[in-house]
């Protein structure tokens, strides 16, 4: 099934076992998908605070996140004091 028709399922209330099972769905596929961006933002050089702003959210909730499970060969731009 394609994302759009997940995303189909999970907007329908007619059939909540079925849409709760296409939003856990959902979720899990945003989750990867913003590890993906996560990654890419770092190795194109933007550093936490950049990312935690796209993401709506703060330096640390994002740094929190995704410190310990980004790929570890990626160099992290660090901010100078």
């Amino acid at each position: 099934m394609e994302s759009t028709e997940v995303a189909e399922v999970a907007a329908d209330t007619r059939d909540p076992r079925a849409g709760l099972r296409a939003v856990a769905a959902l979720r899990t596929l945003t989750d990867r998908l913003e590890l993906a961006q996560v990654e890419a933002a770092l190795r194109a050089g933007m550093g936490w605070p950049e990312i935690a702003e796209a993401l709506g959210v703060t330096r640390q909730a994002v740094h929190k996140k995704y410190a310990k499970r980004i790929d570890q060969t990626i160099p992290i731009p660090r901010r100078s004091r």
